[in-house]
């Protein structure tokens, strides 16, 4: 309380001693309280520096050394060049003849490869090397100075001369060695294991190998010899033609031969389609399993379909009943390795297979007698007879070579070769009447032929184009559709221009890196294909819209065919070695 008096006595001390008194003696004094703030004393020159030099330094550039900026720049400061007066055309003051990169200027950093070199091998020969970035040089400057700045691949005129003369030297104390002066045996000189006879004939710095006194081969090693030399021309034989096996079949039917005397392959008689309009299948009704490896391709018996052939990766083929038993009747067994590609012929008594043991086999369906073997010592991936009623004895194939080879069965000779493929050609598809054919390879290209003339005459190969391992006509043989590896199905016209149809693209299914094949239904309603996933895929033809899926194997579903005959059932197979029916 006493210091509050005291500051109030002071405070009206100062208030009279500043302020006159105008009251009357009686009234009190007024008491004014002085304001006080409670922030700190700040140093304002810094700002005062900063506005008073704003317009001044408009355009000056911030130091690029310094570590804190004590205001805020502008963007004309951050943007103003720090060397020499800003170009009025420039944003980064650089003229644009100054410029080689969109940021400004940028020195040349690259080094030739034999400049490099040759820096690099005088570095560590000599001790110095020149700088890249100036006129001089860096390391030893004193063996520099001594060798005059000689590099390991610029050697003066009088290095070379000494280095001539040294060599002739060596040559000369060789021969004084052969030459006697100093006691050599003769017979060294003449026999080639010695080091004299190599001195002497030496040729290059290579020529200082070795050799053994020649001598005759015991009975032994002349046995092994001919032995091995046999061995060799026998695999070279079968590289160059094909592995050779013994062929041989199985007749698993009750007989061979009805009551009537009627073959086992002849179709019912009763086997004819009832209409014309196909539908979708909607269940499995059979399974055929008797592969102990996976199924590459299965074919329906020509027109009739009463029974179907398969191809399996355990090197045998299998013709199973459709109709009555459901019983495998017949298996072939003359291939080495897996079987690739089966085809029949028109009406269906003979076949040809193509295996991976590089043979191609032409089968009488009915005995299973093999009838021709043809091979040039590559894999055949696809093969086809010419459909023709007239040239059924003419055989294609498409092989890994990228050739398309043309037989004559009945000769046994090849007749003509198609090779303008840059990879293994993976499809043969004769169109326009059997005049042409279409062939896809691994190249991603697809080109048409004229049959019998080995030129194309249509190639179509675009960038967005991928491989395409499978390829179906259309039953009104207008369209062609081919499975794509991007997972779709792209359609192709089969007219004189051989154009993509845009509008046509069937997609939803995984085929990437399968040769899972493409089919129509015989009414061309339906568009059907495996997948990678085991599933069967059936789309519209007009709307190209998904109509069903069905789940038929476990792993890749790569073949299906729909039966000429019955409209509603599809035979699929699949890597898991089993071939299923649905209907």
């Amino acid at each position: 309380m006493d210091l509050l008096q005291t500051y109030a006595d002071k405070s009206d001390g100062e208030d009279q001693s500043h302020q006159p008194s105008t009251s009357s003696p009686d009234s009190s004094p007024p008491r004014l309280i002085p304001s006080k703030s409670a922030a700190p004393k700040v140093d304002d020159t810094m700002l005062a520096l900063t506005v008073a030099k704003a317009h001044q330094s408009h355009s000056k550039p911030i130091d690029p050394s310094q570590h804190v900026v004590a205001f805020n720049p502008t963007y004309d400061q951050l943007w103003a060049p720090i060397y020499g007066p800003a170009h009025p055309y420039a944003k980064d003051g650089i003229a644009q003849g100054m410029r080689n990169h969109k940021l400004g200027f940028v020195e040349d950093a690259a080094i030739d490869s034999f400049v490099f070199d040759e820096q690099y091998n005088t570095f560590h020969k000599y001790g110095y090397a020149a700088d890249p970035s100036g006129n001089n040089y860096i390391g030893d400057l004193d063996a520099l100075q001594k060798n005059d700045a000689i590099s390991v691949y610029n050697i003066p005129q009088h290095e070379q001369k000494k280095r001539k003369i040294g060599k002739m030297k060596d040559v000369e104390m060789e021969n004084e060695v052969v030459g006697g002066e100093h006691e050599v045996d003769p017979t060294e000189i003449d026999n080639p294991a010695s080091d004299v006879w190599l001195m002497k004939n030496k040729k290059s710095p290579w020529a200082g190998k070795k050799v053994g006194v020649q001598t005759e081969l015991t009975e032994e090693q002349k046995k092994y010899a001919e032995e091995y030399a046999k061995k060799k021309e026998e695999k070279g034989h079968s590289v160059e033609k094909g592995e050779h096996l013994v062929d041989k079949t199985t007749f698993h039917g009750k007989e061979e031969r009805d009551y009537q005397g009627r073959s086992w392959i002849a179709p019912p008689k009763d086997a004819k389609a009832t209409n014309d309009h196909c539908y979708i299948p909607k269940k499995l009704i059979h399974t055929w399993s008797g592969h102990t490896k996976g199924v590459s391709a299965i074919r329906f018996f020509p027109k009739y379909g009463h029974l179907i052939l398969s191809a399996g990766m355990d090197t045998k083929v299998k013709i199973w009943d459709v109709f009555n038993s459901g019983k495998c009747m017949r298996t072939y067994m003359g291939h080495s390795k897996a079987v690739r590609d089966i085809s029949f012929c028109n009406d269906g008594t003979k076949f040809l297979t193509a295996g991976y043991d590089k043979n191609i086999k032409y089968w009488d369906t009915e005995t299973g007698q093999v009838i021709s073997t043809f091979s040039i010592g590559k894999i055949p991936y696809v093969v086809k007879l010419n459909p023709d009623e007239d040239k059924q004895h003419i055989l294609l194939a498409g092989m890994s070579d990228k050739k398309i080879v043309q037989w004559d069965i009945n000769t046994g000779q090849t007749t003509q070769e198609y090779d303008q493929h840059l990879g293994a050609v993976n499809t043969i598809t004769f169109v326009d009447n059997n005049r042409r054919f279409v062939t896809s390879s691994d190249d991603k290209s697809l080109r048409v032929w004229e049959f019998g003339i080995p030129v194309v005459i249509k190639y179509i190969s675009e960038p967005h184009m991928h491989s395409m391992p499978a390829i179906s006509l259309h039953p009104n043989t207008n369209w062609l559709a081919a499975q794509s590896l991007d997972n779709q199905i792209l359609i192709y016209s089969t007219r004189e221009r051989f154009q993509l149809n845009k509008k046509k693209r069937f997609a939803g299914h995984i085929v990437a890196g399968y040769a899972c094949q493409v089919n129509f239904s015989p009414d061309g309603r339906f568009v059907m294909s495996g997948d990678g996933e085991g599933k069967c895929w059936f789309w519209d033809w007009k709307s190209c819209k998904v109509f069903r899926t069905l789940k038929c194997h476990e792993g890749v579903c790569i073949g299906c065919e729909w039966h000429p005959l019955e409209q509603s059932k599809v035979a699929t197979c699949g890597w898991d070695g089993l071939i299923k029916y649905c209907h």
